[in-house]
């Protein structure tokens, strides 16, 4: 499987595992993205990494082509002195030379072709990351909705309940002013009609009957030292 290849199945993995975690989805999300990044830092390193290479191979090479040129020149001065034999040895470092620079040539043009495959290779990660931050930020925003209205909800049900407690609060206390507002009103009738008095008379029938055999008994005693005193009277104006 291809770097990007592992990377794409890495997302989706990531993906349906936030589908299936009961955690803070947008805290996931961030995790995943910043661990996608990590991965996009990791294959800029690795391009670093073959530049440098590269470069460091380049700059062999440029060392290897001043030799080249400098045996040439001995090569040169050797035959203009009749010097065949040093001549000789001139151009066969020189040669050596040659076939270390075409190798290095091929070495460096497999890195290059390597470098150039992995900035293409970042460049698609990267915009497939700045496609998965999008989707994140997408996903996270439906996410924060969906709690605001849940917790709206949530507030609704209890204000449901509470309301409902008043309902029944409201109830009870319109029952209790009707029955003080009824009992007032039957007051206020006994009143105008003169019953209130006998209605708030203190005692009972039993009290009454019994308030009235004395009251009567006490008639009855008055009218016996009455009449005993009308009869004296009476007999002394006969006598006189």
């Amino acid at each position: 499987m291809s770097l990007l290849g592992r990377l794409a199945f890495t997302i989706r993995a990531k993906l349906s595992a936030l589908l299936n975690r009961s955690s803070d989805p947008s805290s996931e999300l961030d995790y995943s993205y910043e661990q996608l990044r990590d991965e996009l830092r990791n294959v800029t390193r690795g391009i670093a990494d073959v530049t440098t290479q590269k470069k460091r191979l380049e700059i062999h090479r440029r060392r290897l082509r001043e030799n080249v040129e400098k045996y040439d020149a001995q090569a040169r001065e050797a035959m203009r002195q009749d010097r065949e034999e040093l001549a000789r040895r001139a151009l066969e470092k020189k040669q050596a030379h040659v076939s270390q620079i075409s190798e290095l040539t091929g070495q460096i043009s497999t890195l290059q072709g390597t470098q150039d495959s992995l900035v293409g290779k970042r460049a698609e990660l990267s915009s497939q990351i700045e496609q998965f931050r999008t989707h994140k930020e997408t996903v996270k925003a439906r996410y924060e909705a969906a709690q605001a209205s849940a917790r709206v909800s949530e507030a609704f049900t209890g204000v449901g309940e509470t309301m409902a407690d008043v309902g029944r609060t409201i109830e009870r206390a319109t029952e209790r002013t009707e029955r003080m507002e009824a009992r007032a009103a039957a007051l206020e009738e006994l009143e105008e009609t003169g019953q209130l008095e006998n209605v708030l008379d203190e005692g009972d029938d039993i009290d009454r009957e019994l308030n009235r055999l004395s009251t009567e008994r006490s008639i009855e005693h008055e009218l016996d030292s009455l009449r005993a005193e009308v009869d004296g009277e009476q007999a002394t104006e006969r006598a006189d």
